[in-house]
């Protein structure tokens, strides 16, 4: 299957994905018990390639890498550290120069155009972490699936699920589950996004 870029996100009813700055994905709204994380480290043992803004990727390196060893973590998170430690990923980022844990990092002006070569290079799922890097594929209509797992709770503000879109983006339903705690998981085609080649 051709590469497609997944934008996977843990979201509010009312599509925010921080409450308050610097939550970075772990507020305490969020509902996740062990058997949603064990859907999520499927999930993401099942990409080929993920890619990362800096933010996320920053929050990221800062916990799971050291996860993978801790005995005092229960063995799901340990799990996670592992997956995330060893799946190949793109930094995306003007700042960074140096990355470790299976990253290679590209940045510059011409960013966009790299991702859409690896997009079109690439097999199966590549998952897509954070907000600014998911909003500027979708401008550039190189973003193909959303992956939201909704939490029962409206957060009134924060940061949305993408940083601005102009017109409205329409989707087809792929697939859809519900979890304890009342979360549920819905997995989205976006139309119009490019094919790749």
């Amino acid at each position: 299957m051709p590469g497609r870029f997944v934008y996977w996100m843990n979201v509010s009813l009312d599509l925010r994905i921080e409450y308050a700055p610097g939550e970075a994905g772990g507020g305490d709204w969020m509902r996740i018990t062990e058997s949603l994380h064990r859907v999520f480290n499927e999930r993401a043992r099942a990409m080929s390639l993920a890619v990362e803004g800096r933010t996320i990727y920053e929050t990221m390196e800062a916990f799971w890498p050291a996860a993978r060893h801790d005995d005092s973590l229960p063995d799901f998170l340990r799990e996670y550290g592992e997956i995330w430690t060893s799946t190949p990923k793109v930094l995306v980022s003007r700042t960074r120069q140096h990355a470790e844990h299976n990253t290679r990092i590209i940045g510059g002006e011409d960013a966009i155009a790299q991702l859409a070569k690896l997009r079109a290079e690439a097999e199966g799922v590549i998952g897509v972490g954070g907000a600014t890097l998911a909003t500027q594929l979708l401008r550039a209509g190189l973003l193909d699936e959303l992956l939201l797992f909704t939490h029962p709770v409206v957060l009134g503000s924060g940061r949305p699920l993408f940083d601005s879109h102009d017109e409205p983006l329409q989707l087809d339903l792929l697939e859809q589950a519900s979890f304890e705690e009342g979360v549920t998981m819905h997995r989205y085609a976006i139309r119009g996004a490019r094919p790749a080649s």
